[in-house]
């Protein structure tokens, strides 16, 4: 059985060496080519002196060289940690500098760009560049080598032994509160996770997953770790414009799609030629509500195609999806707990909630993460123990409690309700801005919303709704303002509307719910 997430794409090779396993343009990688690679960096790294658990970050689009790395440092006996190519040179100082990065894989281009913030990096010895180490290039503290040097040279050394208890990856948060926290994850939990998802997705060997999330996102990195655990293939991709995902689904006969919402609205209100979902056989959906509008309107663009509805979070990989049976028989729901997992919603004090009581959710299993690197506090916040273990366990069993609200209907069906910390408190009532951002949805006037509270002095908090135009629309307040008293309560009307060409998204291509708060505070005189 495997038990390492470096074995995904081993075991394969031994198996089926010839197969393909990742497309980057025009270029084909078989499994028996990337085990090999894999094994050579795992070497290298154990020539250049790397401990057990040192860290490994990888600043690169989407290349073979990223994902060599990624699991050649966990072969290694190291932990890997993802940054997104899109990061700039201070955010990505803070990730290096936080969990002590001893080596960085990267770019001759951003290598040069990143020559400031590296000095400040003092745990730095080796950086790897995928090209010719560049010329005037100040190496400062730290060793820089060419990729294909460094894999050339033959290192004797073997790699460091692994368990499935040990480090694998350090993903960092998008940081929607404060700095991003770097969530610590298993081998077992990354290898739990794949087995789970490639179950209820049924993927397959002759699957072909487009990878357009950023791996430094735990839902984009399992495109690789479920395909690699069936033996399918994953097409990298950093896309520029939502129609460049359309051909490459056309091109490479993709048959599996994750997106997140706000990536769902871009492609629904493009053109779909039969050749781009002739193979495509489900799509999926994490990191945020799936508006009911927009899943009709996905579904009438991709109508052979299975809509997977998911709810996760980095500390647990994922911990819910909606089968799609219950699809239009439950709108809205999140469904319940994916396999080997188990999901309670629970209130203050740790007691079980009634039907349809909202609580918070609490997820148990082996995809509970290993706490956030470097910070006991806010491990001891969000990592506690289960609820409903026996008082004679002397050593209680951790579960992430998540700081979502939901609710559990009559057969077990969960409903998100909303972030603890993107609730909105006006008027005394809590409220949940995926309702409004769902009637705007609806009203087919937006392409993309997000209700924001911002402070206000006599009802705590007032409603600002932040959207860009539906194709074809006019950016008119009134419309949509009638279709919000028509479906919502008085108390949840926005105050105001607000037309933008265009929503703030993070890293991960969420909507950045925290800049949007803090310039409309700006903007309104609430804030600094």
């Amino acid at each position: 059985m495997t038990r390492l997430l470096h074995e995904l794409p081993i075991d394969r090779a031994a198996r089926r060496g010839e197969a393909i396993c990742l497309v980057h343009r025009d270029a084909r990688l078989d499994y028996a080519t990337l085990a090999s690679a894999i094994e050579g960096f795992a070497r290298a790294a154990a020539g250049l002196g790397l401990a057990r658990h040192e860290r490994i970050a990888v600043f690169l689009p989407k290349q073979f060289e990223t994902v060599i790395s990624m699991f050649g440092a966990v072969r290694a006996g190291c932990v890997f940690v993802p940054v997104n190519p899109l990061l700039k040179p201070p955010q990505v100082q803070h990730i290096l500098r936080d969990c002590g990065v001893r080596l960085l894989l990267t770019s001759p281009e951003r290598y040069l760009a990143l020559a400031g913030a590296l000095g400040q990096c003092p745990e730095l010895r080796h950086i790897v560049v995928t090209g010719s180490v560049p010329e005037g290039a100040d190496p400062l503290h730290a060793e820089c080598v060419a990729w294909d040097s460094l894999l050339a040279a033959g290192h004797p050394r073997a790699p460091h032994r692994v368990i499935d208890m040990d480090m694998a990856a350090i993903l960092y948060t998008s940081g929607s509160t404060g700095r991003p926290k770097g969530v610590v994850l298993s081998h077992r939990n990354m290898v739990t996770g794949a087995a789970s998802v490639a179950q209820y997705l049924e993927n397959r060997a002759d699957d072909r997953l487009l990878a357009v999330l950023p791996f430094s996102f735990d839902y984009g990195f399992s495109q690789l770790s479920t395909a690699f655990l069936v033996g399918a293939s994953v097409v990298l991709m950093d896309y520029l414009f939502a129609r460049d995902i359309i051909t490459i689904l056309a091109r490479d006969a993709v048959t599996g799609l994750a997106g997140v919402p706000p990536l769902w609205s871009q492609l629904a209100d493009q053109e779909w030629p039969a050749e781009a979902t002739r193979h495509l056989r489900y799509f999926t959906n994490s990191g945020g509500t799936m508006p009911r509008a927009l899943l009709d309107k996905l579904r009438r663009v991709m109508p052979a195609a299975k809509p997977f509805l998911m709810y996760g979070l980095t500390e647990a990989f994922r911990s819910t999806y909606l089968p799609v049976a219950d699809l239009d028989r439950k709108p809205g729901s999140i469904g319940k707990a994916i396999p080997n997992a188990e999901i309670h919603v629970v209130r203050p004090d740790g007691t079980a909630c009634g039907v349809d009581e909202p609580g918070e959710l609490v997820h148990r299993g082996s995809l509970v993460a290993m706490g956030y690197w470097n910070d006991r506090d806010q491990t001891a916040q969000r990592f506690r123990p289960a609820p409903g273990q026996p008082d004679g366990i002397v050593i209680p069993e951790m579960a992430v409690w998540s700081g979502d609200t939901v609710r559990m209907d009559g057969e077990g069906f969960l409903y998100f309700v909303g972030r603890r910390d993107e609730m909105i408190k006006s008027s005394g009532y809590r409220i949940s801005p995926s309702e409004i951002e769902e009637v705007a949805f609806a009203s087919g006037l937006v392409a993309d919303a997000a209700a924001i509270g911002v402070p206000h002095p006599e009802l705590g908090q007032s409603i600002v709704l932040v959207v860009t135009p539906a194709q074809g629309r006019s950016p008119v307040d009134g419309p949509l303002l009638d279709a919000c008293r028509r479906e919502l309560p008085a108390f949840m009307v926005p105050a105001r509307i607000e037309w933008r060409d265009s929503l703030p998204r993070n890293a991960n291509g969420k909507y950045d719910r925290a800049l949007l708060a803090r310039e409309l505070a700006v903007s309104t005189g609430t804030g600094e």
